[in-house]
């Protein structure tokens, strides 16, 4: 179920105000928030919903407002996902199929940026790159990709 903001029963401030408090988004002015929440649409899924599948397509970057997810790779549970993290990044900078599945583990709530918008999002958002990139070395870190 896809929805604008504006069909969602919370006022646009509340989103500015939520969006301020994810880390990713926090060096945005409120200009620059509210024409973010204006700019990109939410979806909501349902506990057990696959929101990306391994191997398909990927459909956008996901930044979770509520609600917690679980990344699945080949079958085994790998990670949780919380408020202010983020998926669905590494198929749309690579071109490439995504390499998890996301599942919702319960009630999830997404600001979601389309994959064809992202690249121009981050480029006009050096911030939120910047931001983006520290929170992916700390990820490439706690993988210990390097065994050392």
């Amino acid at each position: 179920m896809q929805l604008g903001f504006a069909a969602v029963d919370a006022p646009t401030a509340s989103y500015v105000d939520a969006l301020a408090r994810l880390s990713l988004f926090a060096d945005l002015s409120h200009p620059q928030l509210e024409a973010l929440a204006h700019s990109f649409d939410e979806e909501v899924f349902a506990e057990g919903q696959r929101v990306i599948r391994q191997d398909v397509t990927g459909g956008g970057f996901y930044v979770i407002l509520d609600g917690e997810a679980k990344i699945i790779i080949d079958g085994t549970e790998r990670a949780r996902l919380t408020r202010g993290d983020f998926f669905g990044e590494i198929s749309i900078l690579t071109d490439e199929p995504p390499v998890a599945d996301v599942v919702a583990t319960s009630l999830l709530r997404c600001l979601i940026i389309p994959d064809n918008e992202l690249k121009a999002f981050l480029l006009k958002q050096p911030s939120v790159t910047y931001r983006m990139l520290q929170i992916e070395a700390r990820r490439l870190r706690a993988a210990n990709v390097w065994n050392g």
